[in-house]
């Protein structure tokens, strides 16, 4: 269905929450492992290579036939060197870095893009070579006696990684997907407290109805009325999938500067049913993080009465004392026999409900540790 579905992202994006929901991993590209379309393998499922932007069928044909013939690749300097370059040009390069397809070989996507130019150099140089016989094919030098010794791999440059969502950005360019996260990820635990429905949940929703839905901005499409006042059209995304949203002049006013990829909000507006689908009507748009934390009344923690829950005790009161705030916490305390008792508010304790403080107690207690009430 993916392989068949590859150029509709809203099918591809429900397929994907499907994966998540039922427990099977969808792996992102590699030029050691994918295939040129979406692949099973070992109970998981790999992104293929052609479904990468700037990616030819063809060019992926002739990576997979040099992969086949003489093996994996070490390193992006390896691959450069072995397959041909008049079919694996500088821009499907690129995009392989960025969706991160070499991520395997162990090198940092930043580095990669560093040393792009020089790869390709060398595997130009290394295919003129191999022409004049100068070169093996599985990129090694031959010598006088016609035995072949490894070429030296030059060294990396020491460059920062990008930051995650340098990271994600340029996936979902590459893809139409978020492959190693998805920015609302970090925001789970707390989306059914600030949002109303989801993209998928719109359809159930009445026509006229006010709802509030978290996402993140993919597409933002601006525009002139006829009295010259400028509004927009923004494509939405949620775990779910996506939906658009139309922003009257008004609104366009007051929220033009949050109105860009990537950023992370969420729209208040009524649901707008018609002949070409559902729309919604933006009324306010918020940073999801402002949101959040003005939003978030109450905490809830779960406990169990398990020697290793009391052993990180110390470690969740040092995540209360280090994100200090106003919203109160209560403990939830769950014994072997399947019994619940709530305490009331902790008294002299107060805290930031942010996304940091959520990734910190989850990581401590496990993921579903905490329910944020509004």
């Amino acid at each position: 269905l993916m392989t068949t579905d590859m150029g509709n992202q809203d099918k591809l994006v429900g397929y994907f929450t499907d994966c998540r929901d039922l427990g099977i991993k969808v792996l992102g590209p590699d030029v050691n492992a994918s295939q040129k379309h979406f692949a099973v393998a070992e109970g998981v499922i790999r992104f293929g290579l052609a479904a990468i932007k700037n990616v030819g069928e063809g060019a992926v044909e002739s990576v997979l036939d040099v992969r086949t013939q003489t093996g994996s690749f070490s390193s992006f300097f390896d691959f450069c060197r072995r397959v041909d370059l008049h079919k694996v040009n500088k821009r499907m390069l690129e995009g392989l870095i960025k969706a991160g397809a070499f991520d395997s070989t162990g090198a940092r996507r930043s580095q990669l893009m560093a040393v792009l130019d020089q790869a390709v150099e060398e595997g130009a140089a290394a295919q003129r070579e191999r022409d004049c016989g100068q070169i093996s094919i599985f990129g090694e030098e031959m010598n006088g006696r016609g035995m072949s010794a490894p070429l030296p791999i030059p060294p990396l440059p020491s460059v920062a990684e990008w930051d995650q969502a340098q990271r994600l950005k340029y996936e979902r360019e590459l893809t139409g997907f978020y492959i190693s996260a998805h920015p609302l990820t970090r925001y789970e635990a707390m989306l059914g407290a600030l949002s109303t429905t989801t993209t998928t949940g719109l359809k159930d929703c009445a026509d006229g109805s006010e709802v509030k839905i978290c996402g993140v901005i993919a597409t933002v499409k601006s525009m002139l009325t006829k009295k010259g006042d400028r509004m927009a059209y923004l494509t939405i995304e949620d775990l779910q999938g996506t939906t658009e949203v139309i922003v009257f002049p008004d609104l366009f006013k007051t929220a033009g500067e949050m109105m860009t990829p990537e950023h992370i909000v969420r729209i208040t507006g009524t649901i707008d049913r018609g002949d070409k689908g559902t729309k919604l009507r933006g009324s306010k748009i918020e940073p999801l993080a402002d949101v959040q934390t003005q939003s978030i009344k109450r905490i809830r923690i779960r406990l169990t009465d398990h020697p290793d829950v009391r052993e990180q005790l110390p470690r969740l009161a040092d995540i209360f004392r280090r994100h200090p705030g106003s919203t109160t916490v209560s403990m939830l305390f769950r014994t072997e026999a399947r019994l619940e008792a709530e305490t009331n508010p902790l008294p002299n304790l107060t805290v930031c409900p942010s996304d940091h403080f959520v990734s910190d107690v989850e990581e401590v207690l496990g993921k579903g540790a905490l329910s944020l009430l509004s």
